[in-house]
């Protein structure tokens, strides 16, 4: 590429405590080279890209850029939008093409799990097809912890952290009430892999700790066998606290809790969950007799900034710019990976993957991780875990005694193709 260009960093899907770092490592190393002009954010993802909705991040101060390592969310704005294929939706790609073309844009850093993978793939694809001269990098996002190709994802950490204090803390206020409330169930995410629901293990450092069961999508989930796991339980310690994960499906492969009705499917075409909690109190109740009640973190969990792991902040922030000298080293098609060289001491590198065998990739709990009764988790689950909840991230807090976060000034950049969508 002669002279210099621009560069566009988005963000898609579900927010997290560190997705915003990731975001920091872009821009500040983009910035930093020398060699990239200015860059651009692309408002709620590849859908800011369809619509030419951007703004100059480069432009922004540099404490306000720097100050996204203590924010939650998707600062730069996240989508749903689910591109199909080449084939179907050619239209749309061609139109993000021609965005970038009337922005003089040549790297696209696109931060997410494994659509955006996938949509960054098909850009990518498009582009060389085309002899259009662009540079697309992944960078790796979900607190679902289920991309291919990575040992964990960016901010799976900061949720399991999260998840795993919530379960201590709701654990000793059952413990506390057992007379009156016996049964806890705590709720919390994960489609198809139940890696957030096994880090909940952390907090059963001895055995009458909560969780005593853990529940998860990767082990067909029986009514009767959970009949009889609560009561084992209540045997030897009068009370019971259940963590499941919100992807549970019977033996006939079907969720559970999937909405079949009102609310159907998402835009990525994905079964609407929840409901798990609801469902398991009233087995709870009907078939063992006692009182049950639930808890939910939802969006929650995956933006507690406040409790938030230092390490996940550190490895995000170190995969947005692995993603910028990967970008400028010459290589393209590729999404940052998380390595892990040691367990003790931790040590941790970043490594590269094409971003087809992301897309078409998925990292579910292996079934050494989980117990032979499928309820709950083994010591080498909590090895993996344990060095990702470490550290405490730093996070301003103001006069009032509540976390500062930063917001963008957003200094629009001016339109120059006609309107899309």
């Amino acid at each position: 590429m002669a002279g210099k260009r621009n560069a566009i960093v988005a963000q898609s899907g579900g927010p997290t405590a560190v997705i915003n770092a990731s975001a920091c490592g872009v821009i500040q190393e983009a910035i930093a080279s020398g060699r990239i002009d200015r860059v651009f954010g692309a408002t709620n993802g590849i859908l800011g890209v369809l619509q030419e909705d951007l703004f100059d991040i480069s432009a922004e101060k540099p404490e306000t850029i720097e100050a996204l390592k203590r924010t939650p969310a998707a600062a730069i704005g996240s989508c749903r939008y689910k591109l199909k294929s080449l084939k179907d939706s050619r239209a749309d790609y061609e139109r993000i093409l021609a965005v970038f073309e009337a922005h003089n844009i040549h790297y696209f850093f696109y931060i997410g799990g494994n659509d955006s993978m996938d949509t960054a793939d098909k850009v990518n694809k498009l582009a060389a097809e085309t002899g259009y001269d662009l540079v697309c990098i992944g960078v790796p996002k979900t607190i679902d912890n289920d991309l291919a190709c990575t040992d964990h994802c960016p901010g799976y950490g900061s949720v399991a952290k999260y998840v795993a204090t919530s379960a201590m803390n709701a654990g000793r206020d059952t413990e506390a009430l057992y007379t009156t409330d016996t049964c806890t169930i705590l709720e919390v995410m994960g489609r198809n892999a139940g890696w957030i629901a096994a880090a909940t293990g952390l907090a059963r450092r001895v055995d009458e700790d909560a969780p005593h069961l853990i529940y998860l999508p990767e082990v067909a989930f029986d009514v009767d066998r959970f009949v009889e796991d609560v009561k084992d339980v209540l045997g030897r310690f009068k009370r019971v606290f259940i963590v499941a994960g919100e992807g549970l499906r019977g033996a006939d492969g079907q969720y559970i809790t999937a909405d079949t009705g009102k609310f159907g499917k998402d835009s990525f075409g994905h079964a609407q969950l929840g409901g798990v909690a609801e469902i398991l109190k009233a087995i709870v109740e009907e078939r063992v007799h006692i009182k049950a009640r639930f808890n939910k973190l939802g969006t929650n969990q995956r933006s507690a900034m406040h409790f938030a792991s230092l390490t996940d902040v550190d490895e995000a922030y170190l995969c947005g710019q692995a993603a910028v000298q990967t970008a400028l080293s010459g290589q393209n098609g590729k999404m940052v990976t998380l390595v892990r060289e040691s367990d003790n001491p931790y040590r941790c590198t970043t490594g590269l993957a094409p971003l087809s065998e992301v897309a078409n990739g998925e990292h579910l709990l292996p079934r050494e991780y989980i117990n032979e009764a499928g309820n709950g988790v083994t010591p080498a689950m909590l090895d993996y875990v344990r060095p990702l909840v470490r550290g405490e991230a730093p996070i301003t807090i103001g006069g009032d005694g509540l976390p500062v976060y930063m917001r963008f000034e957003r200094k629009t950049v001016a339109k120059k193709l006609p309107k899309y969508l």
